[in-house]
């Protein structure tokens, strides 16, 4: 296994992740409209974050990650996002995907995968599709899915797949070099994060690269969260987007002049200061809430796995801050003015990634159903959907 840089304290591991954001910003500021522009990561940008430890932060110890609690990972997402939206994405999806995947599998498939020098970039899919047929020594696999985040600049991709029997799923990690990308991704947002679908056909996928089973081989409370794991990252996203939103609008509102006859500052009208107020407030309550949320799914992992009305409790907080998030910048782009129509514009963009990272699976508004079922004693289940 990998040697550890990452100490074991945990305000520290924090810390470092944050020094190491501030380090590479100059490098995520010069080529941000290019992300944009060519929809995808381009290769400086790429390579940036590759040889970084942000790739690690959610894997294992064991493995050379920093295993980071989810409250400071919003740290780090929320630095990255003020950056670049599409680099923040990128990174939460390569350290979420990756460390579930360096979890999982056998210690032989770590080694192989570490072997070959730097941490493996992994993309792909938490939503089953495709068939794997049972060969000897592994699966043959093929299947389309979509929303695969990062594959451009990833070596591995891992996927759910249904068994061909269609009782069970298999997670299998393929490397990209088998794997053809489709190009497909015209978003209204998020656009440079390179989210294309892809396809396998018929790749060989021995044993040693597919996990079956739901418990971890390795690492410790982080991944006996259940779904829960990702929670914070989708609220941190779009918290950091609607925040942005929102330091920019104050920082301008003194310039921003309305009306054709007598124009009026924004900041001397009383119903955007009671946005601005509102806004901040609003958006401080649901990350405070997400916090606590998360601490306590956090704590309750920390001998055996979270129960799951903990986990529905903070899928449910994740859609709550998505909402308000879009609510809160909604409101602002309203006071924007013209300007914020036209492409290239900052809030313009803000709000179509907030729009685009809203319709995710994580963030559906059934999360609130299902706690509202397991909160009236309807159901003991809380399923994705």
């Amino acid at each position: 296994m990998e040697s550890n840089i990452f100490p074991l304290d945990r305000a520290e591991i924090r810390s470092a992740l944050l020094e190491c954001v501030a380090s590479i910003e100059p490098v995520l500021l010069e080529h941000r409209e290019r992300n944009e522009e060519q929809r995808c990561l381009v290769p400086e940008v790429a390579e940036v974050l590759r040889g970084s430890p942000l790739i690690k932060m959610k894997s294992p110890r064991e493995v050379g990650g920093a295993e980071i609690h989810p409250v400071d990972q919003m740290d780090v997402i929320e630095a990255l996002t003020k950056i670049d939206s599409a680099v923040a994405w990128s990174v939460l999806i390569a350290s979420g995907i990756g460390g579930r995947a360096m979890a999982a599998l056998p210690d032989e498939t770590v080694e192989e995968l570490l072997a070959e020098g730097a941490f493996p970039m992994i993309a792909g899919s938490l939503m089953p599709n495709g068939k794997a047929v049972e060969v000897e020594g592994g699966y043959r696999v093929s299947g389309r899915w979509a929303w695969g985040s990062g594959l451009r600049h990833s070596d591995y991709v891992t996927v759910p797949v249904i068994l061909e029997s269609q009782k069970g799923v298999v997670r299998v990690v393929v490397p990209c070099s088998e794997v053809s990308p489709v190009d497909d991704w015209f978003s209204l947002g998020m656009k440079g994060t390179g989210s294309s679908s892809y396809e396998i056909d018929d790749v060989f996928v021995p044993d040693r690269f597919t996990s079956k089973e739901a418990q971890p081989v390795r690492g410790g409370a982080l991944f006996r969260l259940g779904y829960g794991y990702a929670t914070n990252e989708h609220a941190i996203f779009a918290y950091a987007l609607a925040k942005g939103t929102l330091e920019e609008m104050i920082t301008s509102a003194a310039k921003k002049k309305r009306g054709y006859v007598k124009a009026i500052g924004i900041a001397d009208r009383e119903v955007f200061q009671r946005v601005v107020g509102e806004g901040e407030l609003r958006l401080k309550a649901t990350r405070l809430l997400m916090v606590d949320v998360l601490e306590r799914l956090f704590d309750s992992a920390e001998e055996t796995a979270a129960s799951l009305e903990l986990q529905a409790e903070a899928r449910a907080t994740a859609v709550l801050c998505t909402d308000e998030a879009m609510a809160v910048t909604t409101n602002l782009f309203r006071y924007a003015g013209g300007q914020a129509v036209m492409q290239g514009d900052s809030i313009q963009q803000a709000l179509r990634d907030l729009l685009t990272a809203q319709s995710h699976l994580m963030v559906s508004d059934s999360a609130y159903e299902s706690l509202g079922q397991l909160r009236l004693g309807l159901t003991d289940q809380a399923p994705l959907r």
